[in-house]
């Protein structure tokens, strides 16, 4: 007897045509976009970038941290040290320290040196 020769399924036909002419299927961009996702979220990370100390988490003021961190440095602190010591940008760390000194919060040693007043 012989045998009856049987079609291929509709969703069999699919999958040969999708290999046969390298398709992406749902998964293949589903996979790509989770790598996508991760990728950017890695590369959205800034290298050397220090978060806020804690005393920031605490509730305090940016000008208060800058101004703790003048008084833990002590003989003079300049914007790096206190960009090291808080993390925060220059210019953050300028507009800081032109107010507090108006406010006479902190004095300038000398150019670019700031102590607490």
């Amino acid at each position: 007897m012989a045998q009856k020769k049987r079609e291929p399924s509709f969703d069999a036909m699919i999958r040969l045509f999708l290999q046969k002419y390298d398709i992406a299927t749902k998964r293949d961009i589903n996979r790509l976009t989770r790598k996508i996702e991760d990728l950017e979220k890695a590369l959205s990370k800034k290298p050397g970038a220090k978060e806020p100390t804690s005393r920031a988490k605490k509730g305090q003021s940016a000008a208060e941290v800058v101004l703790n961190a003048i008084k833990d440095i002590g003989d003079g602190a300049s914007v790096a040290d206190i960009k090291e010591q808080t993390g925060f940008d220059d210019k953050k760390i300028r507009n800081i320290l032109n107010r507090l000194n108006r406010e006479g919060r902190i004095k300038r040693k000398k150019r670019g040196v700031y102590v607490a007043g």
